[in-house]
């Protein structure tokens, strides 16, 4: 660090370039941050007795006995006072947060709630602080008698998605296996808009850049819902010539384009990566295939067939693609663009990560090895480090690999950094009927940048009280939050009071131990015969 100041302040290293590499050291240092917890205000049910002859056990013993398996199973840095906090009790299955100061956090739950988080609490974020939300949605139906209708219009089965309206943090939208989208008002948690869609919603997403306001829907469907926001009507379906009745089954991943406004990326079961353009009756522009490392050769020549004829005028594609081809060997449920719209990212159940120029449609041939674990019937949430905190093809890809979190090199697809500590492999979430036990998983993960600058990330780390973050969502209702470290004083500096003298003497101690051994070794006189 002293020398990188050296050359800044000496005029040989220009400031962007100090503030690049400082920002790569922090992208590179994320750790678990244990002082930050967040707690939804949920406290520990009674299980519901199912054998009427052991019915004189106690609730509490009950309760006693899951939040000590819960216990068991626990990594080393839980402890027994953390299960009985938890964010959503049901377990959190979705996050999002806004870009614009990364300072608003939503969280959805197995349980069909939503709360608010505001991440400006923590004056200082490197004392211990719990979070408690400033609003929440209940599920529909669990309203008190006399409530506000306008607050009781919430979902009624478990959250799929969540996500900030791009150009204003005072709306967000939200799906739900009730085969509903919602927005609603980020300030006084009321919905504005519901969308029936006809099938369990597992996705959606909104341009960050565009004029129309439509939003993609992924569903159980094949085709890929439209929904205008202005006229609140579901106004077009994406669907493929032979798609409808050949078993590619729904569509688990929807990005839209940086850069382009009408561009869209959908991944559905049958493992195909489309790329849409919105203005087209047809909409089908392209199909990235995993054997192709070369991209578009000739666009004039179009393809109709796995046959390889070609058609003189534009056909199904228009991009010289197979009909046929696939990303991956199995469905596709993760999908992303970087920022600058060069390249897309795909993850499927084939326990790969793909990464596609976006211009040509060609596969890189990234490998990220046999450590991706992907295995989640759902949308996957992956981002890409804006591209203004790395240099040139160093951008860091952030993959939630089930129960930790993979830093990888995007392009040589070498792992950084391996963020762990997710808790216990069983967990004890509430359910309707008491308690059940569930398989831990890594649900969601934010990035927490500031800045907007059209991007979808955030342009610049952290917000108003802290250096950077990523937040994640977990199955045992826990939203973990994790923070690059930073540089700080020396502890000789940092140590007041008594504890600065123990380590003082500690230190002289030490000192004392290595001067006599030096002076053992090096003042005996030693003769040869």
């Amino acid at each position: 660090m002293n020398p990188l100041l050296f050359e800044r302040a000496s005029g040989s290293l220009p400031p962007t370039i100090f503030a690049r590499l400082q920002t790569e050291k922090l992208l590179k240092s994320f750790r678990s941050s244990l002082r930050i917890r967040f707690d939804g205000g949920e406290r520990v049910v009674k299980p519901v007795v199912r054998d009427r002859g052991n019915a004189s056990s106690s609730s509490s013993s009950s309760s006693s006995a899951a939040a000590a398996a819960a216990a068991v199973t626990a990594g080393p840095e839980e402890t027994a006072s953390n299960t009985t906090i938890w964010a959503h009790q049901a377990g959190v299955t979705a996050l999002a947060l806004e870009r614009f100061d990364g300072r608003i956090l939503v969280s959805g739950g197995a349980d069909a709630t939503i709360k608010l988080w505001d991440l400006d609490q923590c004056s200082n974020p490197s004392q211990p602080h719990t979070y408690r939300p400033v609003s929440a949605i209940p599920r529909a139906g669990n309203t008190l008698p006399g409530a506000d209708m306008g607050l009781a219009r919430g979902h009624r089965f478990g959250i799929t998605h969540l996500s900030f309206y791009p150009f204003d943090s005072a709306a967000f939208l939200s799906s739900s296996f009730d085969q509903t989208l919602k927005l609603w008002s980020t300030e006084t948690a009321r919905v504005s808009g519901s969308f029936n869609l006809g099938a369990k919603v597992y996705t959606h997403a909104v341009s960050p850049i565009a004029s129309h306001l439509l939003v993609a829907c992924g569903t159980q469907h094949p085709a890929v819902r439209l929904v205008d926001l202005r006229s609140s009507a579901a106004v077009q379906s994406l669907i493929s010539p032979g798609q409808i009745g050949s078993g590619s089954g729904a569509t688990l991943a929807v990005a839209w384009s940086p850069i382009h406004e009408h561009v869209l990326a959908s991944g559905s079961v049958d493992g195909a990566v489309r790329i849409w353009d919105v203005r087209r009756s047809s909409g089908l522009v392209g199909l990235l295939d995993q054997e192709d490392c070369l991209g578009i050769l000739d666009p004039g020549r179009t393809v109709s067939s796995d046959t390889g004829s070609t058609a003189g005028t534009e056909g199904q594609l228009g991009r010289g693609i197979r009909a046929s081809a696939k990303a991956h060997t199995g469905p596709v449920n993760g999908l992303a663009w970087t920022d600058d719209g060069a390249y897309i990212i795909s993850a499927g159940h084939d326990k790969r990560v793909r990464v596609w120029n976006a211009a040509t449609g060609a596969n890189t041939l990234a490998n990220f090895g046999p450590t991706i674990r992907n295995s989640q019937l759902g949308s996957l949430t992956m981002f890409v480090s804006p591209p203004t905190l790395t240099g040139s093809k160093k951008d860091l890809l952030f993959f939630p690999n089930e129960n930790e979190i993979l830093v990888m090199d995007m392009h040589e697809g070498s792992i950084i950094t391996r963020l762990r500590g997710m808790g216990p492999s069983i967990a004890v979430v509430a359910a309707q009927r008491g308690e059940r036990t569930v398989r831990n998983r890594l649900t969601s993960i934010v990035w927490r940048g500031a800045g907007g600058g059209g991007s979808s990330s955030g342009a610049v780390m952290g917000g108003t009280n802290a250096p950077g973050g990523v937040y994640s969502g977990h199955l045992d209702g826990q939203v973990r939050a994790w923070v690059p470290q930073l540089e700080g004083l020396d502890e000789e500096d940092e140590d007041t009071g008594d504890a600065a003298e123990a380590a003082s003497g500690t230190r002289a101690k030490k000192r004392k131990a290595l001067d006599d051994a030096y002076r053992s070794l090096m003042g005996k006189q030693i003769t040869f015969t």
